[in-house]
């Protein structure tokens, strides 16, 4: 986590900026994260699949190599190419990231809920989003340094490269985790009666089963719902921020850098505290109270005039950050059963990356309209009333009704 720490400090948090410093538009921005999302949606089910055959561990191991290995495709992109073709082959090479990337968030989430016990979890968590702050915002703050005194675009091909290094060590130690072996899946459901030709029938309904739509019909229906609200209005913001910071503001590499150091180390202060609200309120209203907070990242950015400003709104982030990030996590896995973990993950992978391709197309689109501040002010009443929604689940027919340990 530490070394993941490092890579979303570099390649990924500049990625979007270093976008929209070659002239991105919002659409490309936006594409960014939705080609990734696309390819998870159509690819989700299938990978489930997967870990019926192979181990997770293994699996997961080697899917975070194939996927890692495309950041280091992005540091030779300006000897190649002019300033548009840098930005559409960074959308090439994140569309085929997404493939491993399919199978290894599975079966990633798999692997933490099979190596960690239930009772674990909200400390493990905590830990590993406290490690995560720390070197993600010492990487932040060291590649706003390095771009700030290396010309453009080598500054970013030197922190695409520190990414690209910390990406591959990541995968190396996840080499060693180690865990029990995986319960088996639970055996498919009886096929339909057949009444006239006894083929037919069989194979729709082996077809409709391999979906797993009845995991629909189950109260994991209402978390699906509930993350979906959360995903699409948390993503409707991500590619407003990059461009509102370039284009509205005019923050050098190194300003961002702090703001999203700042982030982090309310992140990390935050997490500390995460245990005491999980205990009291449990991981189903912590993930709702965090995004409430959360809201208020798009709503005061959009009133933001200079960089002590953006600071100020990166603090308040990133506390929000620390309950949410660490807690949605778990909410949703306490509520999947422990011998069908995949399927129900890979309907998650579903609704995560169907959010992700809406929110990351929309927001930039509605922007165009309305403009970049009033699309943020937007994203931020969005975000209120998703997690508003989370915090008080809902009675009633066809609310959401989410299950959680408070309960």
């Amino acid at each position: 986590m530490a070394w993941f720490g490092i890579l979303s400090g570099t390649a990924m948090n500049f990625l979007s900026v270093y976008a929209a410093r070659l002239g991105g538009s919002g659409f490309q921005i936006g594409m960014l994260a939705a080609t990734s999302a696309f390819v998870n949606l159509i690819l989700a089910m299938p990978a489930s699949h997967v870990f019926q055959k192979r181990p997770v561990g293994r699996t997961v191991f080697w899917t975070s190599v194939l996927y890692r290995i495309g950041y280091l495709l992005w540091i030779p992109l300006p000897w190649l190419f002019a300033k548009q073709g840098q930005i559409w082959a960074l959308i090439g090479i994140t569309l085929l990231m997404g493939i491993p990337l399919t199978v290894q968030a599975i079966g990633f989430n798999a692997l933490f809920a099979a190596a960690v016990p239930t009772e674990w979890r909200a400390t493990v968590a905590g830990t590993r989003n406290m490690v995560y702050s720390v070197t993600y915002m010492l990487s932040a703050l060291g590649a706003g340094w390095l771009l700030v005194h290396l010309s453009f675009p080598v500054g970013y091909q030197v922190v695409f490269g520190i990414g690209g290094i910390a990406a591959m060590m990541s995968c190396a130690h996840l080499f060693f985790v180690r865990i029990q072996p995986a319960v088996p899946s639970v055996p498919d459901r009886p096929a339909a009666p057949v009444q006239n030709d006894p083929e037919k029938p069989a194979v729709r309904s082996n077809r409709l089963s391999s979906l797993r739509l009845d995991i629909w019909r189950t109260p994991f229906a209402g978390v699906l719902l509930a993350m979906l609200g959360l995903h699409m209005t948390q993503y409707f913001a991500i590619p407003l921020f990059p461009l509102f910071s370039v284009n509205a503001l005019h923050l050098t590499d190194q300003s961002i850098g702090i703001g999203t150091a700042l982030y982090y180390l309310t992140s990390l202060i935050g997490t500390t505290q995460l245990n005491r609200a999980v205990r009291r309120l449990g991981h189903r209203k912590v993930t709702g109270l965090g995004f409430m907070i959360m809201a208020l990242y798009p709503g005061l950015m959009a009133f933001a005039h200079s960089a002590y400003w953006y600071y100020f709104v990166s603090i308040v982030g990133g506390y929000s950050w620390a309950l949410m990030g660490s807690a949605y996590m778990n909410f949703v896995l306490e509520n999947i059963p422990e011998n069908d973990r995949p399927a129900h993950l890979a309907w998650y992978s579903i609704v995560l990356n169907a959010s992700i391709l809406i929110g990351s197309l929309a927001g930039p689109f509605i922007a165009g309209f309305i403009g970049l501040a009033a699309a943020l002010l937007v994203a931020g009443i969005l975000r209120m009333a998703a997690g508003y929604a989370i915090f008080k689940g809902a009675d009633g027919r066809g609310k959401i009704q989410a299950i959680s340990s408070d309960q």
